[in-house]
């Protein structure tokens, strides 16, 4: 008696609604664990894999990898001759000339002969075609003597340009064989693949591009440093080969003083002077 109609017990609570103290709140959600880090490459294993590695790739490059591998050799080769052969101690020397200068003031054209067969120099050559041909034909001009030593001149300035020839002829071919080697690698990948499924056929193709274009990097690798040098000794060689035509020049004044004395010394002897 006394409760009001429709009032609810102390609690809270009718009777379909559970207790306060078995409602249960959400669990939380489960921390998610760190990934493990990924184990560090041992390096020793690294560096045996280098080599192995390299090998690989010459071998998977085929036939025209190993061409490139013969160019890159004989490029090496050539510049080292060229740093031999190209240089001013090899075409015009000082000493040459000042021994040149002295003997034939002295008229000692058979010790300037002897000093031109031990010397190994362009300047020297001429030099030595035009003694021998002076003195196997006493009577020559001095206009013949000379056009001998122009034709020696020539020959000696056409080897020098030869040289750096070869070096472009490598850099011109080394990216056509790296080419094929490409397309023979693709032609090569594309029939392979045509017979495997078509997972396989993507992972396969990825490797054989890349296996295939190792040709062309290859030629590339070859081709621009042959390039860049022969440039740059193309430069030297018409340096050099302005100092030798000065250098033929000089000596070519000097016998041609010698020459009006000569000519001059056999006139009152009833010879005719010849020029």
């Amino acid at each position: 008696p006394g409760r009001p109609a429709g009032a609810q017990p102390a609690g809270g609570t009718n009777g379909n609604s559970p207790p306060a103290s078995q409602v249960q709140s959400p669990a939380p959600p489960p921390a998610a664990s760190p990934a493990p880090a990924p184990a560090a490459p041992d390096a020793s294993s690294a560096a045996r894999l280098k080599p192995a590695a390299l090998l690989d790739m010459v071998a998977k490059g085929g036939f025209t990898f190993k061409i490139l591998v013969g160019l890159s050799l004989v490029m090496v080769a050539l510049i080292f001759f060229l740093m031999v052969t190209i240089r001013r101690g090899a075409v015009v020397s000082d000493h040459f000339m000042h021994t040149a200068d002295t003997l034939i003031r002295k008229q000692d054209y058979l010790g300037l002969l002897a000093v031109c067969n031990r010397q190994n120099e362009a300047i020297s050559t001429i030099t030595q075609k035009a003694l021998d041909f002076a003195t196997k034909n006493p009577m020559a001009t001095f206009d013949e003597v000379r056009e001998v030593t122009q034709a020696e001149g020539q020959r000696q300035a056409s080897q020098l340009f030869q040289r750096i020839t070869y070096l472009t002829d490598i850099a011109a071919v080394a990216p056509m064989v790296g080419l094929l080697g490409t397309v023979f690698g693709l032609m090569s990948e594309f029939s392979r693949i045509s017979k495997a499924d078509m997972q396989q056929a993507q992972l396969e193709f990825a490797g054989g591009t890349a296996e295939a274009l190792i040709n062309t990097a290859a030629g590339l690798v070859i081709a621009i440093p042959a390039m860049i040098i022969a440039s740059i000794y193309r430069g030297r060689v018409n340096a050099l080969v302005s100092e030798l035509e000065a250098a033929a020049t000089h000596i070519m004044a000097l016998l041609s003083a010698q020459y009006k004395r000569i000519t001059a010394a056999r006139a009152p002897q009833g010879q005719p002077v010849r020029r």
